[in-house]
Parts: C-alpha cells; sequence; structure tokens
C-alpha cells in the first residue's frame, strides 16, 4: 500500500470530520432560544373638556293646538332669555325637533283631559367651548322650573355632557413617554437577570382613552369635565449577554 495515500486519507478524514464539527456547534448554537421580555409602559395626561352639549327638551300643551304652540313659545323664549343672560350667543343654540302630539287621536283618547289634548316637544341644542359656563347654567336650570318651563323628564336628569377633542397634540408625546417607561422596566428586569436589553422584537403602541378623572362606579363619564388620557405601550425586548 502506498504510505503517501493513507496519510492523505487520513488528513482528509480528519479534515471532513472537523468541518463536521464547527457546523454541528452553529446549528447547536443557532437553535438557542431567544431570550425576551415583554414589558409595559403606561403615560397618562391630566385635562380639561374643550367641548360641551346640552339636549335641553321641554314640554307645553293645551287644549288647542294654538295655546299649546303659545305655550311652548312662552317656554322657548324664557330658555333663549337664560342662556343669553349667561353669555351664550345665538349660533350656539340651535332648534332640533318639535313634536307634535294630538292624544284625542290616541287608543285612550276616552281618557284624556281636554285642557292636556295638544302636547308639543322642542328640543335645544347648546354647543360650546365655554365647558365651565354650560356646566354651571345647568346647574341652574331650576331658574326656569321657576318661570314655568317644564322639562321631559329624560332630557331634565341627563344634564351637560363634556369631550376633550385635543388628543392629536397629546399622541406623539405620551407615545415617547410610553415607550421609554416601558424600555426603562425592561432594563431593570434585564439588570436584575445579569442580561442587557437588545433591540426592539415587537410593539404595540396601544389605544389611546379619554376617562373621568375621577372613576365613580355607575357615575356616567362624560359628565365630568376633567379628564384623563391614558395609554399603554406593550414592547418586546430581546435580552444580550
Amino acid at each position: 500500500m502506498n504510505f503517501g495515500i493513507v496519510v492523505g486519507a487520513v488528513v482528509l478524514a480528519a479534515g471532513i470530520a472537523g468541518a463536521g464539527y464547527l457546523v454541528g456547534d452553529s446549528l447547536i448554537t443557532s437553535k438557542q432560544p431567544l431570550r425576551t421580555v415583554t414589558v409595559k409602559g403606561l403615560s397618562e395626561r391630566a385635562v380639561e373638556a374643550n367641548l360641551g352639549f346640552w339636549p335641553i327638551r321641554f314640554v307645553a300643551t293645551g287644549a288647542t293646538l294654538e295655546q299649546a304652540r303659545t305655550s311652548l313659545e312662552t317656554s322657548e323664549t324664557a330658555v333663549n332669555r337664560f342662556l343669553t343672560e349667561r353669555g351664550f350667543a345665538a349660533e350656539e343654540i340651535q332648534v332640533q325637533n318639535v313634536l307634535v302630539e294630538d292624544r284625542a287621536a290616541g287608543y285612550n283618547a276616552g281618557s284624556i283631559q281636554d285642557e292636556y289634548r295638544f302636547v308639543l316637544t322642542e328640543d335645544l341644542l347648546v354647543t360650546t367651548d365655554k365647558v365651565q359656563d354650560l356646566a354651571a347654567a345647568s346647574r341652574e336650570v331650576a331658574d326656569l322650573l321657576r318661570q314655568g318651563v317644564v322639562f321631559s323628564a329624560d332630557a331634565y336628569s341627563a344634564g351637560a355632557s363634556f369631550v376633550f377633542t385635543g388628543i392629536n397634540d397629546l399622541k406623539s408625546e405620551m407615545l415617547t413617554e410610553a415607550t421609554q417607561r416601558a424600555k426603562d422596566t425592561a432594563a431593570q428586569f434585564a439588570t436584575e437577570s445579569g442580561a442587557n436589553v437588545g433591540t426592539i422584537q415587537s410593539a404595540n403602541q396601544g389605544v389611546f382613552e379619554i376617562l373621568p378623572a375621577v372613576e365613580i362606579p355607575n357615575d356616567r363619564p362624560e359628565k365630568q369635565i376633567d379628564k384623563k388620557v391614558r395609554v399603554v405601550t406593550t414592547i418586546t425586548y430581546s435580552l444580550v449577554n
């Protein structure tokens, strides 16, 4: 047997075996699970509503349509004067609807007293950015009751509602803050586990919520002028040694 051929074969076999070991080691390394941490970042802002709505519904009755109409006009004049005296402009006060009901035309017409035959209902809507003035006016509605204005029961209890429409002006700043807080939390976790924060693997910016400043059970949140804007981001970071 040629000794040179044997030596060459041994060297080749050793090379193949070594290469196989390196490839195998790389595969084992590549299959190591990626270490990650998922954290949340919160950002909140206290804001005041910048737009208010107050639906006002009042009714008038009469034995004739003319009597009911006259009574309704008297109430409408009183409501408009009440609002004007409190600084609301004519363009902030709009008539939404006027309903006319002839109770004598109903199935229980025989039980209706003549003086209540015709019922007229008018809906006014006050829309304004003077939210504090609107809140004050809605608390003084008893002045209209003393003037003989009869409110629909549902509208009387509804009162004014308030919304905040400036969320777009806060989005960028709040997302930056929420993201930084998430990263700070990830860094704290990484330090405690003997690692470092790596790259972002996934991120969810969350949904912006407009909530009442004070969350009261069974209360209607739109009734509060003071609000808070809230967003929670969820970010997954890789952890590296």
